[in-house]
């Protein structure tokens, strides 16, 4: 595999800079906790007696909680609760912004805001515990993999947006239960930073690992593309209710 596979369809891209939407759009809500640093997204018409998927979103680098409010009206308003906590490394290159650490001894900081968001969100809204996926964009992507390969029992699956497979730290050592988590990974196929050769090298590991992984290439670079995150959709809802059953709910 030399080449990624190129994508012919149009795309618009998701501009991370713009203000965020309003605290509400239609019944739909978000919120920032005050005492917990993490936004939260409430689906339209929230029925508390049903168990919701879980959406937690670790924003991109130089960005903050409120990124879940710009990419949440186009990943789906009504199939998931949401929770996107903030960072724990300030950005060098922006001082307003946040990161999350990649590398191996920074674990326990990232699963401490990861567990911190969980817990608000089945505080405020009715989750299923066997239905709570981690995805991220770029180091929070890197970061959402690092964290459901360490614990791959809480999680229904993976999503990185641009984000590379961990390095250090032997991600892969629980293997055994790994195997059981689904990854989806999207990149972009100009992208500088997440390269193909990269993307290569990790679906190679990823394979021979014997994961069960989902690629999907766009054009573009190392940007939020709006295909992305219907697709992100779709994906999950794949895992939940099976491709034949997901597709006929589209």
């Amino acid at each position: 595999m030399n080449r990624l596979p190129q994508l012919l369809s149009s795309t618009d891209w998701v501009d991370t800079s713009a203000a965020p939407h309003a605290g509400e759009v239609g019944s739909a809500k978000f919120s920032t906790d005050r005492e917990t640093p993490a936004a939260l997204f409430m689906p339209l018409h929230y029925e508390p007696n049903y168990a919701y998927p879980l959406l937690v979103w670790l924003h991109g680098p130089g960005e903050s909680e409120q990124q879940l409010k710009r990419i949440m009206p186009l990943v789906s308003m009504r199939n998931y609760v949401a929770v996107a906590p903030r960072g724990v490394t300030t950005e060098p290159l922006n001082r307003q912004g946040w990161s999350w650490p990649t590398s191996a001894g920074a674990e326990a900081s990232l699963e401490q805001r990861v567990w911190q968001g969980i817990m608000l969100a089945r505080s405020r809204a009715n989750i299923s515990k066997r239905r709570i996926f981690i995805g991220g964009f770029g180091t929070g992507g890197t970061a959402a993999l690092r964290l459901a390969m360490r614990f791959p029992e809480r999680f229904a699956g993976v999503l990185s947006l641009c984000g590379s497979f961990p390095q250090g730290g032997n991600p892969l050592s629980r293997l055994d239960r790994a195997r059981r988590v689904p990854i989806f990974l999207a990149c972009g196929q100009e992208a500088p930073r997440y390269a193909q050769d990269q993307v290569c090298q990790d679906l190679r590991l990823l394979h021979t690992a014997g994961m069960t992984v989902s690629l999907r290439v766009y054009p573009g670079g190392d940007e939020i593309c709006s295909h992305m995150l219907p697709d992100m959709d779709r994906w999950m809802m794949e895992q939940i209710l099976g491709p034949q059953t997901a597709a006929s709910a589209v």
